[in-house]
Protein backbone atom coordinates (compact mmCIF):
# COMPACT_ATOMS: atom_id res chain seq x y z
CA UNK A 1 0.00 0.00 0.00
CA UNK A 2 1.31 3.42 -1.00
CA UNK A 3 1.28 5.65 2.06
CA UNK A 4 2.58 8.73 0.33
CA UNK A 5 0.52 11.77 1.31
CA UNK A 6 2.58 14.31 -0.63
CA UNK A 7 0.86 17.69 -0.49
CA UNK A 8 -2.33 16.34 1.07
CA UNK A 9 -3.80 18.74 3.62
CA UNK A 10 -4.35 17.01 6.95
CA UNK A 11 -5.95 18.22 10.17
CA UNK A 12 -5.14 16.32 13.37
CA UNK A 13 -6.89 17.33 16.57
CA UNK A 14 -5.46 16.48 19.97
CA UNK A 15 -1.97 16.81 18.51
CA UNK A 16 -0.15 18.39 21.46
CA UNK A 17 1.19 15.09 22.77
CA UNK A 18 0.98 11.32 22.68
CA UNK A 19 -1.07 9.59 20.02
CA UNK A 20 -2.21 12.79 18.31
CA UNK A 21 1.34 14.08 18.00
CA UNK A 22 2.52 10.73 16.59
CA UNK A 23 -0.25 10.82 13.99
CA UNK A 24 0.55 14.38 12.96
CA UNK A 25 4.26 13.63 12.60
CA UNK A 26 3.57 10.42 10.67
CA UNK A 27 1.72 12.44 8.03
CA UNK A 28 4.48 15.08 7.94
CA UNK A 29 7.07 12.35 7.36
CA UNK A 30 5.05 11.20 4.37
CA UNK A 31 4.85 14.59 2.70
CA UNK A 32 1.54 16.00 3.97
CA UNK A 33 0.82 19.55 5.04
CA UNK A 34 -0.46 19.15 8.59
CA UNK A 35 -2.49 21.44 10.82
CA UNK A 36 -1.99 20.27 14.41
CA UNK A 37 -4.87 21.36 16.65
CA UNK A 38 -5.15 21.23 20.44
CA UNK A 39 -6.28 23.27 23.42
CA UNK A 40 -2.77 22.88 24.88
CA UNK A 41 -0.70 25.65 23.31
CA UNK A 42 2.48 24.67 25.16
CA UNK A 43 2.27 21.10 23.92
CA UNK A 44 1.59 22.31 20.40
CA UNK A 45 4.82 24.28 20.50
CA UNK A 46 6.71 21.03 21.13
CA UNK A 47 4.85 19.34 18.27
CA UNK A 48 5.76 22.23 15.97
CA UNK A 49 9.44 21.85 16.84
CA UNK A 50 9.34 18.25 15.61
CA UNK A 51 7.18 18.90 12.56
CA UNK A 52 9.21 21.43 10.60
CA UNK A 53 7.76 23.76 7.99
CA UNK A 54 5.10 21.29 6.86
CA UNK A 55 3.31 21.54 10.20
CA UNK A 56 1.25 24.46 11.46
CA UNK A 57 -0.40 24.64 14.88
CA UNK A 58 -3.76 25.97 16.03
CA UNK A 59 -4.80 26.33 19.67
CA UNK A 60 -8.53 25.56 19.73
CA UNK A 61 -11.02 24.38 22.35
CA UNK A 62 -12.70 21.52 20.48
CA UNK A 63 -15.79 21.85 22.65
CA UNK A 64 -16.40 25.39 21.37
CA UNK A 65 -18.44 25.08 18.19
CA UNK A 66 -17.79 28.62 16.98
CA UNK A 67 -14.05 28.38 17.58
CA UNK A 68 -13.81 25.06 15.74
CA UNK A 69 -15.74 26.40 12.74
CA UNK A 70 -13.59 29.52 12.58
CA UNK A 71 -10.32 27.59 12.84
CA UNK A 72 -10.97 24.60 10.57
CA UNK A 73 -13.49 25.56 7.90
CA UNK A 74 -11.02 27.43 5.70
CA UNK A 75 -8.06 25.05 5.85
CA UNK A 76 -8.95 22.96 2.81
CA UNK A 77 -8.72 19.73 4.79
CA UNK A 78 -8.64 16.53 2.75
CA UNK A 79 -7.96 14.28 5.74
CA UNK A 80 -9.28 14.84 9.26
CA UNK A 81 -8.17 12.85 12.28
CA UNK A 82 -10.30 13.43 15.37
CA UNK A 83 -7.93 12.54 18.19
CA UNK A 84 -8.79 15.23 20.76
CA UNK A 85 -10.32 13.91 23.95
CA UNK A 86 -9.15 12.28 27.14
CA UNK A 87 -10.51 12.40 30.66
CA UNK A 88 -9.83 16.08 31.34
CA UNK A 89 -8.14 15.44 34.67
CA UNK A 90 -10.92 13.30 36.11
CA UNK A 91 -10.69 9.95 37.89
CA UNK A 92 -13.25 7.21 38.34
CA UNK A 93 -15.89 8.00 40.98
CA UNK A 94 -19.35 6.67 41.90
CA UNK A 95 -22.12 7.87 39.60
CA UNK A 96 -23.83 9.89 42.31
CA UNK A 97 -20.73 12.06 42.67
CA UNK A 98 -20.61 13.13 39.01
CA UNK A 99 -21.78 16.67 38.36
CA UNK A 100 -23.38 17.76 35.06
CA UNK A 101 -20.23 19.78 34.38
CA UNK A 102 -18.00 16.72 34.92
CA UNK A 103 -20.08 14.79 32.42
CA UNK A 104 -20.31 17.55 29.83
CA UNK A 105 -16.65 18.54 29.68
CA UNK A 106 -15.64 15.00 28.71
CA UNK A 107 -18.37 14.78 26.10
CA UNK A 108 -17.33 18.14 24.67
CA UNK A 109 -13.70 17.08 24.33
CA UNK A 110 -14.29 13.60 22.93
CA UNK A 111 -17.60 13.44 21.07
CA UNK A 112 -18.82 16.97 20.41
CA UNK A 113 -15.36 17.98 19.21
CA UNK A 114 -15.33 15.14 16.68
CA UNK A 115 -18.74 16.21 15.40
CA UNK A 116 -17.83 19.91 15.26
CA UNK A 117 -14.56 19.27 13.41
CA UNK A 118 -16.16 16.99 10.84
CA UNK A 119 -18.94 19.51 10.35
CA UNK A 120 -16.35 22.22 9.68
CA UNK A 121 -14.40 20.31 7.03
CA UNK A 122 -17.22 18.38 5.32
CA UNK A 123 -18.14 21.12 2.82
CA UNK A 124 -14.59 21.24 1.44
CA UNK A 125 -14.42 17.45 1.15
CA UNK A 126 -17.84 17.32 -0.53
CA UNK A 127 -16.80 19.93 -3.07
CA UNK A 128 -13.66 17.93 -3.85
CA UNK A 129 -15.50 14.62 -4.08
CA UNK A 130 -12.88 13.03 -1.83
CA UNK A 131 -12.05 12.93 1.85
CA UNK A 132 -10.97 10.84 4.78
CA UNK A 133 -12.22 11.17 8.35
CA UNK A 134 -10.68 8.99 11.05
CA UNK A 135 -12.04 9.10 14.59
CA UNK A 136 -9.87 7.93 17.48
CA UNK A 137 -12.15 6.18 19.93
CA UNK A 138 -10.91 3.69 22.55
CA UNK A 139 -11.27 0.15 23.73
CA UNK A 140 -13.44 1.80 26.38
CA UNK A 141 -16.00 2.51 23.65
CA UNK A 142 -16.28 -1.17 22.81
CA UNK A 143 -16.19 -2.58 26.32
CA UNK A 144 -15.47 -1.21 29.78
CA UNK A 145 -13.14 1.69 30.55
CA UNK A 146 -10.12 1.00 32.75
CA UNK A 147 -10.60 4.54 34.07
CA UNK A 148 -14.04 3.83 35.49
CA UNK A 149 -15.19 7.19 34.12
CA UNK A 150 -18.76 6.87 32.88
CA UNK A 151 -18.66 9.86 30.55
CA UNK A 152 -15.44 8.70 28.91
CA UNK A 153 -16.79 5.23 28.12
CA UNK A 154 -20.04 6.75 26.84
CA UNK A 155 -18.39 9.41 24.68
CA UNK A 156 -16.01 6.89 23.13
CA UNK A 157 -18.92 4.59 22.32
CA UNK A 158 -20.65 7.61 20.83
CA UNK A 159 -17.70 8.19 18.49
CA UNK A 160 -18.19 4.70 17.10
CA UNK A 161 -21.87 5.40 16.48
CA UNK A 162 -21.02 8.74 14.89
CA UNK A 163 -18.55 6.97 12.61
CA UNK A 164 -21.20 4.58 11.29
CA UNK A 165 -23.77 7.31 10.79
CA UNK A 166 -21.45 9.74 9.01
CA UNK A 167 -20.06 6.97 6.80
CA UNK A 168 -23.53 6.56 5.26
CA UNK A 169 -24.18 10.29 5.04
CA UNK A 170 -20.84 11.24 3.48
CA UNK A 171 -20.13 8.14 1.40
CA UNK A 172 -22.00 9.41 -1.68
CA UNK A 173 -19.56 12.33 -1.77
CA UNK A 174 -16.46 10.11 -1.91
CA UNK A 175 -15.69 10.60 1.80
CA UNK A 176 -14.85 7.64 4.03
CA UNK A 177 -15.35 7.75 7.80
CA UNK A 178 -13.63 5.16 9.94
CA UNK A 179 -12.59 4.69 13.54
CA UNK A 180 -9.57 3.38 15.44
CA UNK A 181 -10.12 2.00 18.94
CA UNK A 182 -6.74 1.84 20.70
CA UNK A 183 -5.94 -0.39 23.61
CA UNK A 184 -3.92 0.91 26.55
CA UNK A 185 -1.04 3.11 25.39
CA UNK A 186 1.28 4.98 27.75
CA UNK A 187 1.19 8.16 25.70
CA UNK A 188 0.63 11.11 28.05
CA UNK A 189 0.72 12.14 31.72
CA UNK A 190 -2.78 10.77 32.36
CA UNK A 191 -2.00 7.30 31.05
CA UNK A 192 1.27 7.29 32.98
CA UNK A 193 -0.69 8.00 36.16
CA UNK A 194 -3.13 5.22 35.32
CA UNK A 195 -0.26 2.80 34.72
CA UNK A 196 1.41 3.68 38.00
CA UNK A 197 -1.88 3.35 39.89
CA UNK A 198 -2.24 -0.25 38.73
CA UNK A 199 0.82 -1.35 40.67
CA UNK A 200 3.07 -4.22 39.60
CA UNK A 201 0.37 -6.87 39.94
CA UNK A 202 -2.20 -4.88 37.98
CA UNK A 203 0.30 -4.05 35.26
CA UNK A 204 1.18 -7.70 34.80
CA UNK A 205 -2.49 -8.69 34.78
CA UNK A 206 -3.13 -6.18 32.00
CA UNK A 207 -0.22 -7.50 29.95
CA UNK A 208 -1.40 -11.08 30.47
CA UNK A 209 -4.75 -10.21 28.86
CA UNK A 210 -3.06 -8.91 25.68
CA UNK A 211 -2.31 -11.51 23.03
CA UNK A 212 0.94 -9.81 22.01
CA UNK A 213 1.99 -9.45 25.68
CA UNK A 214 3.01 -5.82 25.29
CA UNK A 215 1.44 -2.40 25.54
CA UNK A 216 0.78 -0.38 22.44
CA UNK A 217 2.86 2.52 21.21
CA UNK A 218 1.60 5.76 19.76
CA UNK A 219 3.14 4.73 16.45
CA UNK A 220 0.95 1.60 16.38
CA UNK A 221 -2.13 3.81 16.38
CA UNK A 222 -0.65 6.17 13.79
CA UNK A 223 -0.06 3.23 11.45
CA UNK A 224 -3.74 2.31 11.60
CA UNK A 225 -4.72 5.89 10.81
CA UNK A 226 -2.40 5.93 7.79
CA UNK A 227 -4.10 2.76 6.54
CA UNK A 228 -7.58 4.30 6.70
CA UNK A 229 -6.34 7.55 5.14
CA UNK A 230 -4.64 5.90 2.18
CA UNK A 231 -5.99 6.20 -1.35
CA UNK A 232 -6.28 2.41 -1.54
CA UNK A 233 -8.68 2.31 1.43
CA UNK A 234 -11.43 4.06 -0.50
CA UNK A 235 -13.92 1.19 -0.22
CA UNK A 236 -13.58 0.83 3.53
CA UNK A 237 -15.94 2.98 5.55
CA UNK A 238 -17.99 2.83 8.73
CA UNK A 239 -15.48 0.46 10.30
CA UNK A 240 -13.96 0.41 13.77
CA UNK A 241 -10.53 -1.19 13.99
CA UNK A 242 -9.32 -2.34 17.37
CA UNK A 243 -5.58 -1.70 17.68
CA UNK A 244 -4.98 -3.33 21.03
CA UNK A 245 -2.50 -6.17 20.63
CA UNK A 246 -5.33 -8.72 20.64
CA UNK A 247 -7.78 -9.18 23.47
Amino acid sequence: MNRNFENRTVVVTGAAHGIGRAIALAFVERGARVHAVDINAEGLAETATSGGDRLQTLAVDMGDHGAVQAALSGLGAEILVNCAGGVRGQVGRPIEEISPQDWQVIFDANLSGSFFATQAVAPTMKAAGWGRVVNISSGAGRGVSLTGIQAYASAKAGQIGLTRQLAHELGPFGITVNCVAPGFVRSNPTTEQQWDAMGAAGQQALLDRIAMRRLGRSEDIANAVLFFAAEESGWITGETLGVDGGK
